[in-house]
């Protein structure tokens, strides 16, 4: 089967969204299917890829996410559709790429929405003081589900604000993990010495640089530690619009920032070489950063208002939004066994690997993980 899939607000120092497109790509290609990727960028482009073919069309900037862009002209994307004919589309935006499952509808083509953030939560985050957003939320989510055949959330948490509208074709499928690049064994003590030296704590904060990622978190968090007379220091490992303000305030703490780490063999050490990683973002619907630490046996600290406490299980803990929380639950676990510590976050990434992700996306579109299925498929299971 041909899957076009499109995705908005992917650039080459974007995270999770860029990890997930790239596996499970691969991985419907290592199934016999035919992935396509189609992505914005400055200008017009195709590769072969690992995971099949990819294809930047032009994008408009969106300003203040720091080199984001978002597909927005609907003529050419209709025609590169007709050109491409796919058999089902998958679309990981819920902006300017939802006008496609009504497209795809219409040419009788199966759909799939695969809904990588939390409208709800985002709403909350950044709505005026005082605006009701509720009724707008429940109206653009409703059109969602019944502009595509299938959608998929990646949790419980993200499921919800679908869940609770009765949503008839909704599907969970969590994403993975590469336990194999990610694992304790690439911890590495050179690195530790350069960046905590003298036996200090080594505490990694490694997101993109935005708002919604609440990085200012981390740095509060490793001054009220600082204030407690907790020797730690704070990597953090990302780009992002946040941050010049964000090294501002860092100026007298111990901080180092590595901007967008490209190569994931360093971000890999990296993790596993931490003591602990804080992930304080509230609106993450799954969070493959903090999965990735959990495969490096590190433990994480996350937001109790995130999807990511059923994800962690007991290889961290989740703190409600203050400093102090998140500073307490950051000293509990320091104060674990260290082998403990490094097991249970383990075993926390051993339930999530890429080939059940893939086989489960595969299956939400109603084809075999093994063999091609033919054209005029049923509706996928529903939830």
């Amino acid at each position: 089967m041909k899957l076009v899939r499109l995705a908005n607000y992917v650039a080459p120092a974007s995270g999770g969204l860029r990890t997930a497109l790239r596996e499970l790509g691969a991985g419907y290609l290592a199934a016999g299917h035919e992935p396509v990727l189609v992505v914005p960028g400055p200008r017009p482009g195709r590769r072969d890829t690992e995971q099949g073919l990819v294809i930047t069309v032009p994008g408009v900037p969106v300003p203040g996410t720091g080199g984001y862009r978002a597909i927005a002209a609907r003529r050419p994307l209709r025609g590169l559709l007709e050109e491409l004919q796919p058999d089902r589309i998958e679309v990981s935006d819920r902006t300017t790429l939802r006008w496609t499952g009504s497209w795809a509808r219409r040419c009788g083509i199966g759909s799939m929405m695969v809904s990588h953030d939390s409208l709800a939560a985002l709403a909350q985050m950044f709505r005026p003081p005082g605006m009701p957003v509720g009724h707008l939320v429940d109206r653009l989510n409703r059109g969602t589900a019944a502009s595509f055949d299938v959608v998929v959330c990646t949790t419980a948490w993200a499921a919800a604000e679908f869940r609770r509208l009765g949503a008839p074709n909704l599907v969970q499928v969590p994403l993975g993990v590469d336990l194999a690049r990610f694992h304790p064994a690439h911890a590495d003590d050179g690195l530790r010495a350069r960046l905590a030296p003298g036996g200090w704590w080594l505490l990694v904060h490694c997101s993109r640089l935005s708002p919604e990622k609440r990085p200012g978190r981390a740095l509060a968090v490793l001054a009220e530690l600082r204030r407690r007379g907790v020797r730690a220091v704070l990597v953090i490992a990302g780009d992002g619009p946040r941050r010049r303000s964000l090294q501002a305030k860092a100026a007298r703490l111990p901080v180092r920032f590595l901007g967008h780490v490209a190569n994931r063999g360093l971000l890999a050490r990296l993790l596993a070489t931490a003591d602990l990683v804080i992930a304080p973002g509230p609106a993450e619907t799954f969070g493959l950063s903090a999965l990735e630490a959990l495969a490096s046996g590190t433990p994480v600290v996350v937001s109790s208002r995130s999807a990511l406490p059923e994800v962690i299980g007991q290889g961290g803990m989740a703190a409600e939004e203050s400093d102090a929380a998140y500073a307490d639950a950051v000293e509990r676990l320091l104060q674990r066994d260290a082998a403990e510590r490094r097991r249970l976050a383990r075993e926390g990434a051993e339930r999530f690997g890429w080939p059940a992700s893939v086989n489960g996306f595969l299956r939400a579109h109603g084809l075999s993980p093994s063999a091609a299925a033919p054209r005029g498929l049923p509706a996928a299971r529903r939830s």
